[in-house]
């Protein structure tokens, strides 16, 4: 009995060394994408262009919904995930925005 509780605890470890490989990649991901909508956001700023594309989110969202269920992932999770950077993102370009010298 010992020596399966130690082959369940080993097996459980190893399983969480991988998640939190995983987890560390996900967030150094997670940064590469903010320094890109980072860039996206200034651009907008320095062009008058809104925060936010309502028709670009939308498209996002059908074709991460897609993805999701390809990979055998809940595609409502896939959106959430999605509106939740979404959010995070607007946030940060009118925040950019707000900042950015006024031409006018």
């Amino acid at each position: 009995m010992a020596s399966d509780d130690r082959d369940v605890r080993e097996q459980l470890a190893d399983y969480r060394r991988s998640i939190d490989n995983i987890d560390a990649a996900l967030i150094h991901m997670l940064a590469e994408r903010f320094r890109f909508t980072k860039q996206v956001g200034r651009l907008k700023a320095q062009h008058g262009l809104e925060a936010s594309d309502p028709e670009r989110e939308r498209r996002q969202i059908a074709r991460l919904r897609a993805l999701a269920e390809e990979s055998e992932l809940d595609p409502a999770f896939a959106e959430k995930w999605f509106n939740f950077v979404v959010a995070e993102v607007i946030q940060h370009h009118e925040q950019i925005a707000a900042s950015a010298p006024n031409d006018s």
